[in-house]
């Protein structure tokens, strides 16, 4: 019985630890149970009441994103790992409101210098405390790393304003064609991005990362067909950015 036990107990040690869920499965569940799709695609709103009844499922996942090491991300293919930080963007991001919901009626509530959502270290990525302003601006947008602008309708601050929260998780075997149908979903989205009487308005994203879009205008000129305008030099404006809650009314106590 004791060798028997001595060979168990041998046999578990040797077994490798759980690999990451590449696939995302628990964040991809709770995203279609919980994100209304509006606009006809173009936009969205997360459900964060029915959300906060499945917090222990999102906190769940989230544990296991903490759990990978640098070294386990560093060795994971390119579109593994930008998969993977979008979604841990996204997921903590819901889980910072969920913090204080529903009390909350914008990210900025919690404050923009002491309190800052964006730069706050409130969770272990990679073996060390991280922001949110992290994961973006310090990883995904690091020069070399990526270098892909679509990042910015992929990643979502909880503001109407921002490009929309995808319903499902982001898979590295489909990531060229989500950011694809985001870029589509957003440039399209004529309460963000429009032509009117000669000149384009677009959304802030455009002003705040001019340098992730440049030469800007033939960015503009390359999508112009998605932003409804016919080319070429036209005047360009930038709209007001809604920081309200992409909060669902359809489950919302308030």
């Amino acid at each position: 019985m004791a060798a028997r036990l001595i060979a168990l107990l041998v046999a578990w040690a040797a077994l490798p630890a759980l690999a990451f869920d590449h696939a995302h499965g628990a964040w991809d569940a709770l995203l279609k149970r919980h994100v209304a799709v509006l606009q006809e695609g173009r936009a969205s709103q997360l459900r964060y009441a029915a959300l906060a009844q499945e917090r222990a499922a999102l906190q769940a996942y989230l544990a296991t994103l903490s759990a990978v090491s640098r070294a386990e991300f560093d060795a994971w293919p390119k579109n593994e790992r930008q998969a993977f930080l979008i979604n841990a963007y996204n997921a903590f991001t819901a889980e910072k409101i969920l913090t204080r919901y529903p009390d909350i009626r914008s990210i900025w509530d919690f404050g923009k210098i002491f309190g800052n959502p964006f730069k706050d270290a409130f969770f272990t990525l990679l073996g060390q405390r991280m922001t949110l302003d992290g994961i973006e601006h310090d990883t995904l947008r690091k020069p070399g790393a990526y270098d892909d602008p679509r990042i910015h309708y992929a990643v979502n601050c909880a503001a109407v304003g921002c490009p929309m929260l995808r319903e499902e998780a982001y898979v590295a075997a489909r990531l060229e064609a989500q950011l694809g149908e985001q870029e589509r979903r957003f440039l399209t989205d004529r309460t963000r991005n429009r032509f009117r009487d000669g000149r384009l308005e677009v959304s802030k994203i455009f002003d705040w990362f001019k340098e992730d879009f440049a030469p800007r205008e033939q960015y503009f000129a390359r999508r112009a067909s998605l932003l409804g305008y016919p080319g070429g030099a036209v005047p360009v404006t930038f709209l007001d950015y809604d920081w309200s809650l992409n909060d669902s009314p359809s489950s919302s106590p308030r």
